[in-house]
């Protein structure tokens, strides 16, 4: 039999059939596309434009002010939803189109779901070129949006209304694969958006898309178990799995049935709540001295849900023992088998409670459960003195962090991103539950941190988000401040100024090239960037978009300006300057090649440095 049709335009069959679509994990369906943010131009203003104004609340709108912003304030979404929720995003052609590209980068990168909508030039060339159009000679098919193609888990160009029968379910099954989701893109031509057609009511039916939690295998659990019971020093390495497959209280359950300590990654930091016993914190380049202590003795590392960066491993030079091997607990198996390890390609939730039900009855030595409560609360009193900073002029930017981590509570959310920032969060912040921590640093993306903290407000409308954000970041991408004001959803955005590049001066200082090009100052008589500070005042553009904006001089200004933030009701900004020459003492090694041949000293000098520490990096076989 036949299905009814009725006739619509594509892009209309487009939202009517995302306003149908639905995931499901553990019982618990929502919508998997619950809203759609946009901006408009001559590529889908008349096309996806008019079919979301004609869907109204059925596919709520967002004004975004930037396309890859809007792209940041997804994956924040997305990743505040355990990703089984997403946004979508849809721009005209052109830069609106390649505007996409570094947001959908970073959201591949991370593994967040997000569905790019880009308009495309006329699939009939009947107005070739249209403008914006790019005209590559070899071939007549590519356009901008072909940019998208290496950034996207799945991409199709719409050139026909029949495709969409096969293109939109393919979409959202890209979305919701825990192991291969990321960014989606279905380029839209402006003159198919609007081509009628008489779809199939059959393609608009509520489909609800099952999240699957994938199993262990048996055989290979097994053994994983009998390498733990070998082992002398094992450790757990927690990645961004563990919170996206809400296994925390699994983890827990392991790290008490077993005394096996938890370290974790920047995706996983809240694995383990503060306070646990067992939880040494951060690992690698940006963690702590007792995780990167334990780290180097390690024999077994059991890594759940993580990918393995390199800012993980410290460059392979953390796990330093020389009898070290791996066991790899992922949903992607990709990750399962790297470093050598024993691969066990599943979810981490059942993972995890596989993994415990064949570890019943074993635990570590009690001297080792011992010496790691002790090396726990060495650290905790250290992040105390850091915390405390001093009581007047400008604060360490550990300092800012400690004093919004005194104030705040299970059900609020730090938001942070690329610069030095991040890897002090990793290394000093105490996350109270699971969804406190939230730094991108897959793609350590500059000027995700706005953005990003407007989409997880959007998902979680009931906490406070606090974004953490360095003048650097904030004067690349701070517009959709006028975003989350329009929405009504409350930011507190606290903007460190250290007056230029603080992170990447200090690791051009550590090659020997001297902070060159990394302070915003006055070009001097000498030709260089070394003259008087500029006259940027952040908290005048802050209040010119529309936000509170309050002062902080020193620590306590800083605590008074948290506390009357939280009373407000509108996006507030707190400017507080900080002291860039208090540095952050690290604890990893981070490979970055130091130039072999130069006439200064400082390089040379750094380079000689640099080859002793390449030789530590292992390859793990």
């Amino acid at each position: 039999m036949t299905s009814p049709t009725r006739r619509r335009t594509v892009a209309q069959a487009v939202v009517e059939f995302l306003t149908q679509q639905y995931s499901e994990r553990d019982g618990v369906q929502q919508r998997l596309v619950a809203a759609c943010f946009g901006i408009f131009g001559h590529g889908n203003v008349a096309g996806l434009g008019e079919a979301l104004r004609q869907a109204g609340s059925e596919l709520r709108y967002f004004q975004g002010r930037n396309e890859q912003a809007m792209v940041h304030a997804a994956a924040g979404y997305a990743r505040m939803t355990n990703r089984l929720s997403a946004l979508a995003c849809t721009t005209s052609v052109g830069p609106g189109a390649t505007n996409l590209v570094t947001g959908a980068a970073g959201a591949t990168i991370n593994r967040l779901p997000v569905l790019l909508l880009p308009g495309d030039v006329f699939a009939s060339r009947r107005a070739a070129p249209v403008l914006q159009e790019l005209e590559y000679g070899p071939a007549g098919d590519v356009s901008v949006n072909d940019c998208l193609r290496p950034v996207s888990k799945y991409w199709d160009r719409i050139t026909r209304p029949e495709q969409l029968m096969a293109s939109l379910p393919r979409a959202m099954h890209a979305l919701t694969d825990p192991a291969e989701t990321g960014a989606v893109t279905l380029a839209l031509p402006e003159d198919v958006q609007a081509e009628a057609h008489d779809f199939p009511e059959e393609l608009f039916r509520r489909r609800v898309w099952q999240v699957p939690r994938a199993e262990p295998d048996r055989r290979l659990l097994a053994e994983a178990a009998e390498r733990i019971r070998r082992a002398r020093r094992p450790l757990i390495v927690a990645g961004g799995g563990v919170i996206y497959s809400d296994a925390t209280d699994e983890l827990s359950h392991l790290v008490g049935l077993t005394g096996i300590p938890v370290c974790e990654t920047q995706a996983g930091k809240g694995a383990l709540s503060h306070g646990h016993p067992l939880a040494l914190g951060g690992v690698g380049v940006t963690g702590t001295r007792s995780a990167n202590q334990v780290a180097a003795q390690a024999d077994l590392v059991i890594g759940i849900g993580t990918r393995w960066s390199d800012f993980t491993t410290a460059s392979r030079s953390v796990f330093a023992a020389a009898d070290v091997s791996f066991i790899n607990l992922n949903v992607a198996a990709v990750d399962a088998a790297k470093h050598a390890g024993l691969a066990l390609a599943c979810d981490a939730r059942a993972g995890l409670l596989a993994l415990a039900h064949e570890l019943a009855g074993y635990t570590i030595d009690a001297d080792r459960h011992a010496e790691l409560h002790r090396l726990v609360g060495e650290w905790d009193a250290f992040v105390d003195e850091q915390y405390r900073g001093t009581a007047s002029g400008p604060p360490s930017q550990v300092a800012v962090i400690g004093a919004l981590d005194g104030q705040s509570r299970p059900d609020d959310v730090v938001v942070c991103a690329a610069g030095s920032m991040p890897g002090e969060l990793h290394r000093y912040w105490r996350p109270r539950s699971r969804q406190q921590y939230h730094v991108e640093y897959g793609y350590s993306c500059m000027g995700y941190e706005v953005a990003g903290g407007l989409g997880v407000k959007l998902a979680s409308p009931d906490s406070e988000v606090f974004v953490l954000v360095g003048d650097g970041s904030y004067l690349m991408m701070s517009q959709e401040l006028v975003t989350s004001i329009q929405e009504g959803a409350k930011l507190i955005v606290v903007l460190v100024d250290n007056r230029g590049y603080r992170s990447i001066g200090s690791l051009s200082r550590s090659v020997g090239a001297g902070g060159f090009g990394t302070s915003y100052q006055y070009r001097s008589a000498s030709g260089q960037l070394d003259g008087g500070d500029l006259p940027v005042d952040l908290g005048m553009n802050a209040a010119s978009l529309g936000a509170e904006v309050l002062r902080a001089a020193d620590l306590p200004d800083l605590k008074e300006a948290l506390a009357q933030a939280r009373r407000m009701t509108r996006t507030a900004v707190i400017i507080v300057d900080t002291d860039p020459g208090i540095a952050d003492p690290g604890y990893g090694w981070w490979d970055v090649p130091v130039a072999e041949v130069s006439a200064a000293a400082e390089v040379r000098a750094a380079r000689k440095e640099y080859e002793s520490a390449v030789r530590a990096a292992r390859t793990y076989l």
